[in-house]
């Protein structure tokens, strides 16, 4: 059974993505479209449009070209707009990179998708430059006026030597976006995402109805991440909402933004709505202005969402998608007496969803649970240089396969329950199990090794690995070894030695055996 949601499609126009994200900049000249929440420095939307054409000149002076690769390393400022969009305005591509990310993974990053220039901020210069060199990238600018490490300032793309015009893209084949996604299991893959998947996800949320052009946003969720670059910087900026920036999520400076940028919409994880659910500082802000929040990038369950509305006395939405679907596929609809909570609502516009039997690939009736599928507008183009993992993810009839197991409801609402896939979901941010495993076996006292998602109330999820040892170490030093190559978030938390590790005849990890019998022994504890 096929399951489209209530909304009717909408049309979706034959266009690049910056002329239709700044639409409003003509009516709305002397608006703040983007707000810099720590120092309140504004840009407006006549400022914002005229930034993006005079640093797309620029760059077009120093030889980029349509089709080329531009990296973004940095937290969320104004300037991140005016860097993605002077790209996207000469049909470039931007990859944006976790500033989290070590020197070795940012290196992957830019090497695989052929980065030419690479952005970043002052801090971030040390591992940027040694990751850039490695990876042949030309020229590295820093945000920024002042010259850092011999990067050249970004503000010199400011100076107004001209305005460049939108080049002729082909919506439906030229990039835009290249953001890196575990996909549903493996290492790092480039998304592949044209401006007709952007342009298309914009109008799909616009449909919605819930963007409001007298909405102040909050951008606390990291613009390298799909859901921040694209439903909350270039949804906000299209509908002609007041965007507030934070570089990074600090509850305090979080809640005092709120406050004082009378925030009206706000895009969180679930990790955060725990938080403002149960957090006793939430108690010294005043929040009056704040009427909807948007949950996304992991589940949340019907107590958070009630204990969160009850506290804050707003609207809580929820939604589903994923980097791959640039990225909503599914909203908690805009009526609130229609919403029912824990689910991730129903279809987007222009989005058609099955759920199908993981063994058998027979396509499954309603209250029956299997794996979601989705096809529509907003499907990626296909992984950069790997077809073969294109091909286990959408199938020969354009139906993306999203290694989440769900079910309808007989409303056609739709309910997150299980993951088939191997990805662990720390705060919202992928870890993937196979990344881990990889380095855990360098450890010269590793002789082999899994890893497993552990439920975490205030992260959703954490890495633990499942270790055989060569020889005797202790869990913290191997844990402290696997934190010095990998970002943050991807760190182990647990370690537990065994004997074996289960796996199929061909090798292969047998992760839902290890998966059960850590919740037995949870369960039993």
């Amino acid at each position: 059974m096929i399951i489209k949601g209530p909304y009717p499609d909408v049309e979706i126009p034959e266009t690049a993505l910056t002329p239709l994200v700044l639409r409003r900049a003509t009516e709305l000249p002397d608006k703040p479209a983007l707000i810099d929440g720590p120092s309140g420095r504004t840009v407006t939307y006549s400022q914002l449009a005229n930034s993006i054409a005079i640093a797309a000149y620029n760059l077009k002076h120093r030889g980029f070209k349509k089709g080329e690769v531009f990296g973004i390393l940095s937290p969320n400022c104004p300037d991140y707009a005016i860097a993605f969009h002077a790209v996207a305005t000469l049909g470039g591509i931007v990859t944006p990179i976790n500033p989290l990310y070590t020197k070795h993974e940012i290196k992957h990053q830019l090497k695989d998708a052929g980065a030419r220039f690479l952005v970043t901020i002052p801090m971030f210069m040390d591992k940027a430059r040694e990751a850039a060199d490695e990876a042949g990238v030309e020229e590295i600018f820093v945000f920024g006026e002042a010259e850092v490490g011999g990067a050249t300032p970004f503000a010199s793309l400011l100076v107004d030597n001209g305005r460049a015009e939108q080049v002729e893209i082909d919506p439906r084949e030229d990039l835009v976006a290249l953001p890196y996604s575990s996909g549903t299991t493996g290492l790092p893959k480039g998304v592949m995402l044209t401006h007709h998947n952007l342009v298309a996800n914009i109008r799909q949320m616009e449909g919605l109805c819930y963007f409001f052009e007298t909405d102040t946003l909050i951008c606390i969720l990291p613009l390298f991440h799909i859901y921040g670059l694209v439903v909350v910087l270039n949804m906000g900026l299209y509908t002609g909402a007041t965007i507030v920036t934070m570089p990074r999520f600090e509850l305090e400076s979080f809640l005092k933004a709120v406050q004082d940028y009378d925030v009206s919409l706000a895009h969180l994880v679930p990790p955060i709505v725990l938080a403002l659910s149960k957090h006793p500082v939430v108690d010294n802000y005043r929040l009056p202005k704040l009427r909807t929040i948007f949950s996304g990038a992991a589940p949340l369950g019907e107590d958070l969402t009630k204990a969160c509305m009850e506290r804050l006395g707003c609207s809580v939405r929820q939604g589903y998608g994923m980097t791959e679907t640039s990225p909503v596929t599914h909203s908690s609809p805009a009526p609130p007496h229609v919403i029912k909570f824990g689910s991730v609502g129903v279809p987007a516009p222009n989005t058609e969803c099955k759920i199908i039997d993981l063994e058998t690939g027979e396509v499954l009736g309603r209250e029956q649970r299997g794996e979601v599928c989705v096809r529509g507008p907003q499907i990626m183009r296909g992984y950069l240089n790997n077809p073969e993992a294109t091909e286990q993810t959408i199938d020969a009839d354009g139906w993306l396969h999203t290694g989440d197991i769900g079910y309808a409801d007989e409303d056609g609402h739709f309910f997150i329950v299980d993951r088939a896939k191997e990805l662990i979901k720390y705060k919202g941010l992928q870890v993937a199990p196979a990344e881990l495993e990889a380095v855990l076996v360098t450890h010269p006292c590793v002789a082999d090794a899994a890893v497993i998602p552990c439920p975490d109330e205030e992260a959703g999820e954490v890495p633990k690995a499942i270790v055989v040892l060569r020889q005797p170490s202790e869990a913290e030093a191997i844990m402290q070894f696997v934190a010095e190559r990998v970002a943050p978030h991807k760190r182990i938390r647990h370690i537990e030695f065994v004997d074996t590790i289960p796996k199929s005849p061909s090798g292969k990890i047998l992760r839902r055996i290890l998966v059960e019998t850590d919740r037995a022994k949870s369960a039993a504890s």
